[in-house]
């Protein structure tokens, strides 16, 4: 037993050991000190001559060091005793390249070339040896060459890569739609891809190309891939009446349902586009037999409405929701248009009373704990708005309760903790805050450090916290829909601690507020004053972005739009806003999107 661990002892030592050396003779390398780095590998060679990696690292250390002779003594003796590896071949055109000998190279290269003649088996380690030193035209010869010599083979997928890197886009476009043809798995990796070179701008060449080929393919072969891949380019366009298009025709000519067209509703409506989304919802509410569908439809459409309503149309909205109630009844099944009929009773049409008593009559008819949930969530909103906060926060803590480990939960969490903050309670209200940093949902994440940092900001310098509670005044009007009052209330707190820490705090809520009401000037100019007071502060990175959305989606000033993306893509690298910023950046350039 005693020998077996002596002999144990020395195997693992000598691992242990090599592996160290290993790791130092890389760190040199990455290090630029190829000397030191090729000293440790030609020993560890000597040690373990048939190990490709360190074999690699020899000739790369002596290839970096210029001495292309030795590299070039090393590479014949291993092609000597591998009988013609074709990988040794390429290295070897490699090296002579590195010495500008064009000429041998390629004669090199296509040695390797031609071994795929007499064994196209070998196509794809070859293809991927040309591939390390980034020579596309020959990888792609071999993988195209292999699947002639034998049609079993398919590299459709390492082609379309190369194509797109060689900026054959046409090509790339092409060798993944035979991929999904032949397995529709390869959807979601191809509409990755093609994501990558799909822009906004339906008249970029990348786009008009993709969808000549879609259309010819839905010509040659009219199967509802095609349809599917138009609906995805015109979505990617956020052109949503084109995109409805191609899902009615999928959902004519398949099985799958209308949740498609729904889906698309739902995308058309987040993308600022209600019309089309009113249109599309129409749709299914007209084509669908399904009576549940059809509610589902109906109260979308509705919430639709009343995103751009004015109070004149407020009788109208409420006539149709109890049509509603009158043909789907005021059972469970209608649950979640009963809870919007009460928000709206609250918030639109200024009775509470009615909004509580529907609520509360409406938690004794639910058996489900989320549903009981979902009720006494509405039922807090209102209280909140009610400005009653300690019985709003009994009933967010009973949400809490009811569905633990939910991402309900956690809104039900943020919520008390913004309760908490609206009645002035700012220390406890930040405890809940940085609890929920860590929440699962992003977005909730991203809300608790937002209103944490603004807590504590402006908790340090005034004890008294007056501006900090006049801002959460201003905040909670805002939320009970009494926008004009928060105006004027932020307005007033701008002029009482002007060149205080909350300043930029209030100019951004201000012109959030203007954005809203359609006053795009008075928000342009109060975001401008943020990033010539406060371009270095938390609040600029929000600022460059709200203002490049204004001038880019409400102003018609893409050139301006661009300049202020272009500031978050140079000076604010860890934005929440940098992909974004980028995206609108190069599709306002005209560039594909990467």
């Amino acid at each position: 037993m005693r020998y077996f661990l002596v002999i144990f002892f020395f195997v693992f030592s000598g691992l242990s050991l090599s592996a160290q050396s290993e790791q130092l003779a890389r760190n040199f390398f990455e290090q630029g000190q190829f000397e030191k780095a090729l000293n440790i590998y030609k020993q560890l060679l000597e040690k373990n001559p048939s190990n490709p990696v360190i074999f690699d690292k020899v000739v790369s250390s002596y290839q970096q060091l210029e001495n292309f002779e030795e590299a070039e003594k090393l590479l014949y003796e291993k092609l000597k005793s591998t009988a013609n590896n074709p990988a040794i071949l390429i290295d070897l055109g490699h090296n002579f390249e590195l010495r500008e000998n064009k000429q041998k190279s390629v004669q090199f290269y296509d040695e390797a070339l031609g071994v795929i003649e007499a064994r196209p088996n070998y196509a794809y380690s070859i293809a991927r040896s040309f591939e390390k030193y980034n020579l596309l035209d020959y990888a792609s010869q071999a993988y195209e060459r292999s699947m002639e010599l034998n049609p079993q083979q398919n590299f459709n997928l390492q082609l379309a890569r190369i194509y797109g890197e060689q900026g054959k886009t046409e090509a790339m476009f092409s060798n993944y739609l035979d991929l999904i043809e032949a397995d529709r798995k390869f959807f979601s990796i191809a509409s990755r891809e093609f994501s990558r070179y799909v822009s906004e701008d339906a008249t970029s060449e990348a786009n008009s190309i993709f969808r000549k080929l879609l259309l010819k393919k839905l010509q040659e072969n009219p199967g509802l891939l095609y349809n599917q891949m138009l609906s995805w380019l015109f979505v990617q366009q956020k052109d949503y009446s084109k995109a409805f298009a191609q899902e009615k025709a999928i959902y004519r000519r398949g099985d799958g349902g209308l949740q498609g067209i729904i889906n698309l509703a739902i995308i058309a409506r987040d993308n600022n586009d209600p019309e089309t989304a009113k249109e599309i919802i129409g749709y299914v509410i007209e084509e669908s037999p399904s009576e549940n569908l059809v509610l589902k439809a109906n109260q979308l459409l509705l919430a639709l409405e009343l995103e751009t309503a004015s109070s004149d149309e407020f009788k109208e909205i409420d006539q149709k929701f109890q049509e509603l109630f009158t043909r789907f009844g005021r059972g469970v099944n209608t649950l979640s248009l009963q809870v919007d009929y009460a928000k709206f009773l609250a918030f639109k049409r200024e009775q509470n009373e009615n909004a509580v008593n529907l609520l509360k009559e409406l938690e004794q008819k639910v058996a489900s704990e989320f549903d009981r949930a979902k009720v006494k969530m509405a039922l807090a909103d209102i209280l909140v708005m009610e400005e009653k906060f300690n019985e709003a926060l009994i009933y967010y803590s009973q949400v809490q309760k009811l569905v633990k480990n939910d991402e309900f939960s956690q809104n039900a969490r943020f919520k008390v903790a913004k309760t908490s903050y609206f009645k002035g309670d700012f220390d406890w209200a930040k405890t809940q805050l940085d609890v929920l940093k860590s929440s699962t949902s992003q977005l909730i994440a991203n809300d608790a450090m937002e209103l944490s940092l603004l807590i504590e900001d402006n908790s340090t310098e005034d004890s008294t916290h007056a501006a900090l509670k006049q801002y959460a005044r201003a905040d909670l009007l805002s939320f009970q829909e009494k926008d004009s009052e928060a105006i004027n209330v932020l307005q007033d707190l701008l002029l009482n601690h002007k060149g205080e820490k909350i300043e930029d705090e209030a100019l951004l809520k201000l012109a959030r507020l203007y954005k809203k009401q359609e006053e795009y000037r008075k928000a342009e100019a109060n975001y401008l004053q943020i990033i010539n007071l406060y371009n270095d502060d938390i609040l600029a990175d929000n600022a460059n972005f709200f203002l490049a959305e204004l001038y880019s989606n409400y102003l018609d000033e893409p050139e301006k739009a661009r300049n202020f993306y272009e500031q978050i893509i140079f000076h604010f690298p860890d934005s929440i806003y940098f992909v974004d910023a980028r995206k609108n950046f190069r599709s306002l350039r005209g560039d594909n999107i990467e």
